[in-house]
């Protein structure tokens, strides 16, 4: 994902439409959700959609950029490739955090071609449907063992650090070819802590582990993906890079997605039985449920050339913010969007992205949840909060949305 360095121009005066004033821009992003529902993207940006998907944004920083939020408009700025995903070419959409340094060495999503090409090709052939199913009698072995636990433990739990997070967090393990003596530290680092010294913490150390889990694995190479990748022409450096990159990637989203896609299922009774009743209805249900929560938005890019898009010219070195969850929103993508409805077929979902920067895990993020949760459920079909819905706490200024905690509670026979 990376290409030669390119100064972005000073920002320039909007193009109109030829039948069109210029609206005034966007100012600032908006970010809060309506009242009660937590599961819903901010109602501001549907009314952007309806009016005008593209439209100008002023940055906090003050820059001039613009905002899509149709379902049309953020496939075609995310499959484009004239468009930068390199984070110093970017403005931030909802802090003034002034110039953003480059991606860290092995970060996928802050690279361009050719770059990007490099890497994805290198990982491409470690993460197919193929490989992601054959891991499937793992995560089934996972899951069971987190349930029997929970079983034990009985009700109440917190199920963010006794099933959500443990699950992925594992299946990492696997993935990276962590030593089972290790898991245990490794698990401990990789909980979804409460405050950003504890997350900041445990991240360093982690990322320390990695770097020192590189060279064991070139002298001692076992059956895992950073092994197969010291035959690479990767460097030490890059490796470690890379294994912290696919941390990052496949831990903290899909455990806010088994979090918060039970809160989902609990806060939709009949889409809990439903799935509940049809353990078949898996796979539908979770594209279903990553279109109607969309975690991780928005997404940014910002343009190298100019660009013209939807009637409007976007110039070089003006920055692009997608809200995908208001593209996973749009009616006229998916009829009565804001409903969850485990039968939909959800397909095209802008949940991984699209384009060369397409989410590289989401086979084995699917493979965890179409496991997990049907398994939860017939585990535990009385499941239900132990607390009231209001209380529940949300990652609201986390870059990956989810909950802090969701106690839990149900009928012990």
């Amino acid at each position: 994902m990376q290409s030669e360095p390119l100064t972005p121009s000073a920002p320039s005066a909007p193009s109109a439409p030829s039948s069109e004033q210029p609206e005034a821009p966007v100012e600032p992003m908006p970010t809060t959700r309506p009242a009660g529902c937590p599961f819903d993207p901010p109602e501001e940006l549907g009314r952007l959609r309806e009016r005008r998907p593209l439209s100008r944004m002023r940055y906090p920083d003050g820059h001039l950029g613009w905002l899509v939020t149709s379902h049309t408009l953020a496939r075609a700025v995310l499959g484009d490739r004239r468009f930068s995903s390199r984070y110093e070419h970017m403005h931030h959409p909802t802090l003034d955090v002034g110039p953003i340094p480059p991606g860290p060495l092995g970060d996928l999503t802050a690279m361009d071609q050719p770059e990007h090409t490099r890497y994805r090709s290198l990982l491409t052939g470690k993460f197919t449907v193929r490989r992601m199913r054959q891991l499937t009698d793992r995560v089934v072995e996972i899951t069971h063992e987190r349930l029997d636990a929970m079983e034990r433990q009985g009700p109440p739990v917190d199920l963010v650090p006794a099933f959500a997070q443990p699950i992925p967090a594992l299946m990492i393990c696997e993935l990276l070819g962590v030593p089972t003596a290790d898991r245990e530290f490794f698990q401990q680092r990789a909980s979804l802590a409460e405050s950003p010294q504890e997350q900041m913490e445990s991240w360093n150390a982690l990322e320390r582990y990695i770097r020192e889990l590189v060279p064991a694995k070139r002298a001692n190479p076992t059956d895992d993906v950073l092994s197969d990748l010291t035959t690479s022409d990767l460097t030490d450096e890059e490796l470690a890079g890379i294994g912290t990159f696919l941390l990052g990637a496949g831990l903290d989203t899909t455990a806010n997605m088994l979090a918060l896609g039970t809160f989902a299922l609990l806060r939709n009774p009949e889409q809990f039985a439903a799935l509940r009743d049809d353990p078949d209805l898996a796979e539908s249900a979770v594209e279903e449920l990553l279109r109607y929560l969309t975690i991780a938005d928005p997404g940014v890019r910002t343009a190298m050339e100019d660009i013209e898009l939807d009637g409007q010219v976007i110039r070089a070195g003006e920055t692009v913010t997608i809200s995908m969850h208001a593209g996973n929103r749009d009616p006229e993508r998916f009829p009565d969007p804001d409903t969850l409805d485990l039968r939909r077929r959800a397909t095209g979902h802008l949940a991984f992205g699209h384009g060369i920067h397409q989410c590289l895990g989401q086979q084995l993020a699917r493979v965890e949840m179409t496991v997990a949760f049907p398994a939860l459920v017939a585990r535990f079909p009385t499941l239900r909060l132990a607390v009231p819905a209001e209380e529940i706490p949300m990652r609201e200024n986390a870059n990956i949305y989810g909950v802090r905690r969701l106690p839990v509670t149900w009928e012990v026979a």
